[in-house]
């Protein structure tokens, strides 16, 4: 199990918020901490410890007042680690090329490929096109339905029909080199991890998956690797002592390394 260390950009600061919250209307959102320093600050520590893999995420919309300095955040931590992280939010197959070129590692796209609840399979293919199928992450963060778990896109707010199941993940493996899913209603919250979601992605043995949402305690890393029987990686958010929690980074990633 790895390590993926994250960068949330939201209305141009580094922050950790509550993932159920984000509301394009007014930018707003909850928020657990809003780091003092700037996004390449991060960046330029995960490269000096040689923590690679992570994620870089902007939270904003296109149209909103503070996406451009939200981007230009994104841009300064992709330059300062080069190869070192993934970008996403609100990557689509014309700008995909631009983080690429900023030194993303990959690009992680969820939005862009769903049209009324459903993957639209040519946006995919433009986006493999774009970006190569090796250097594309399809983020498949959902939330727990009645139905199952869900995907949910447009920064979290809007609920699609696919499910995340084993034949969603072997469907998709063929445009894709990893997968990133939150979570959603763990995300920001503290509570613990979404026990049966990991339990599910566990018994999935195809490509890398990074889960993220609700980790606040050692106790929850030593069952994440248990549930998910040590092949997903891992993020920590706000429980890190990086952004204002009491886990300590350095043995978080002791106990991700441990036994790999």
């Amino acid at each position: 199990m790895e390590f993926r260390p994250c960068i949330d950009i939201h209305n141009g600061k580094v922050k950790q918020i509550v993932g159920a919250s984000l509301q394009d209307d007014g930018d707003f959102a909850m928020e657990n901490y809003v780091a003092e320093q700037d996004a390449a600050f991060f960046a330029s520590l995960y490269r000096d410890q040689g923590i690679r893999g992570g994620h870089i995420i902007l939270l904003n919309a296109a149209d909103s007042a503070y996406y451009q300095q939200t981007r230009e955040q994104a841009l300064q931590a992709l330059r300062a680690y080069p190869g070192g992280m993934q970008a996403g939010g609100g990557i689509t197959a014309e700008n995909a090329a631009l983080y690429l070129d900023a030194g993303a590692s990959h690009v992680i796209v969820t939005s862009y490929v769903f049209r009324d609840g459903r993957i639209d399979y040519g946006r995919l293919e433009k986006l493999v096109s774009a970006a190569g199928r090796e250097r594309l992450v399809l983020d498949l963060s959902c939330k727990k339905t009645a139905e199952g778990y869900r995907i949910a896109t447009d920064r979290w707010q809007r609920i699609a029909e696919e499910q995340v199941d084993e034949l969603l993940l072997e469907r998709l493996s063929g445009y894709c080199s990893e997968f990133l899913i939150h979570a959603v209603d763990a995300e920001g919250r503290g509570g613990g991890i979404e026990a049966e979601l990991v339990r599910r992605l566990g018994a999935w043995s195809g490509r890398p998956v990074t889960y993220a949402g609700g980790v606040h305690s050692y106790e929850d890393l030593y069952l994440l690797k248990e549930l998910g029987q040590n092949r997903m990686n891992v993020t920590v958010g706000s429980a890190l002592d990086l952004f204002g929690g009491h886990l300590e980074w350095r043995k978080v990633l002791e106990i991700c390394k441990a036994d790999n």
